[in-house]
C-alpha cells in the first residue's frame, strides 16, 4: 500500500513538472528566419578575396572568353533565389505574428484560394523556364561547336599528375617528335586552344577556376573542350575529383603568355627533349 502511494505521488509530481514546462517557443521559426537572413547577407559581405587584380567579389578573376557569361548566369541565379528567399521568409514572418495563438481566439478553417495558388505556381514556373533558356544559351556557347583552333594539345590525368602533350614539328599529336611535360601547361594568350582530356586510371576532374572550366576525365573516353585565355599570368590546375590517397598533391600550373613567349618556350622544350 505504501509502495503504491509513493509511486502515485511520484507520478503526480512528474505530471506537474511536465505541465509546468513551457511549450515549444513560438520564437523558434523567427530565430531560424533571422539566422538564414544573417547567413545570406553575411555571406554576401564576406566573400571578398584578394586576387591578381586586387580585391575580388565572390569569384576569382575570370581570364577566359566565356568567364563573363558564366559569372552573369551565376549572379542572376544567386539574386533571384536570394530575393525569393527574403520574400517567402518575410511572408512567413508576417503570418507568424499576425496569426499567432491568442487567448479566446479560435482558429478558422479555409479551403484555400485558387487564384493565389495559380499565381504562386505560374511565377516560379516562368522563372525556371527563363533560367533554363538563358542557361541553354550559355551552355551552347561554352560546350557547343568550338571555333577553329590555333593550338591542339592533349592532357592525360593519372594518379597523381597531369601529363601534357603538344604536337612537335610535324603538327600531329602522338608521334615521335611530340613535346611532353608534367604538371606544366603553357598556353598563348588570345588564341583558341582545343584540349583532348583523357585518364589512365580513375576519374579525375581538370579544374582551373579562373577559366570557369571544370571537366571530368574518364578512363576510356576522350573529352574535347576548348578555351581561350584573355590575360597573361600563372594559375593553378587542381583535380576536383577525389581520385585516391594522393589527391591532395595532384596539382599543376598553367602559364598564359604571349604567342612569342609561347613559341620560344616550345622551341626550348623541343631542344631539351630531342
Amino acid at each position: 500500500m505504501r509502495l503504491t502511494t509513493a509511486r502515485g505521488s511520484r507520478l503526480k509530481a512528474l505530471g506537474k513538472r511536465i505541465c509546468l514546462q513551457p511549450p515549444a517557443s513560438s520564437l523558434q521559426p523567427l530565430l531560424r528566419l533571422g539566422f538564414g537572413v544573417l547567413v545570406w547577407f553575411s555571406t554576401q559581405a564576406s566573400v571578398w578575396a584578394f586576387g591578381h587584380g586586387g580585391v575580388r567579389v565572390w569569384l576569382p578573376e575570370g581570364i577566359s572568353t566565356v568567364a563573363p557569361a558564366i559569372d552573369r548566369l551565376f549572379y542572376t541565379v544567386l539574386w533571384i533565389t536570394g530575393v525569393m528567399f527574403v520574400l517567402v521568409e518575410g511572408t512567413l514572418l508576417v503570418f507568424l505574428v499576425r496569426y499567432r495563438q491568442r487567448p479566446g481566439r479560435r482558429a478558422a478553417y479555409t479551403h484555400g484560394n485558387s487564384l493565389v495558388e495559380i499565381i504562386w505556381t505560374v511565377i516560379p514556373a516562368l522563372i525556371l523556364v527563363g533560367l533554363a533558356c538563358y542557361n541553354q544559351k550559355i551552355w551552347a556557347q561554352v560546350r557547343g561547336t568550338p571555333p577553329p583552333a590555333d593550338l591542339e594539345l592533349e592532357i592525360t590525368a593519372e594518379q597523381f599528375a597531369w601529363n601534357i602533350r603538344y604536337a612537335g614539328a610535324d603538327g600531329v599529336l602522338n608521334t615521335a617528335d611530340d613535346i611532353t611535360t608534367i604538371n606544366q601547361l603553357h598556353l598563348p594568350v588570345h588564341q583558341t586552344v582545343l584540349v583532348r582530356l583523357k585518364s589512365k586510371d580513375v576519374i579525375h576532374s581538370f579544374f582551373v577556376p579562373q577559366f570557369r572550366f571544370k571537366q571530368d576525365t574518364v578512363p576510356g573516353l576522350t573529352g574535347r573542350v576548348w578555351l581561350q585565355a584573355v590575360k597573361e599570368g600563372q594559375y593553378e590546375i587542381a583535380c576536383a575529383e577525389l581520385c585516391g590517397l594522393g589527391h591532395y598533391r595532384m596539382r599543376g600550373y598553367v602559364t598564359i603568355e604571349s604567342p612569342e613567349a609561347f613559341s620560344a618556350w616550345m622551341a626550348s622544350q623541343a631542344e631539351q627533349q630531342s
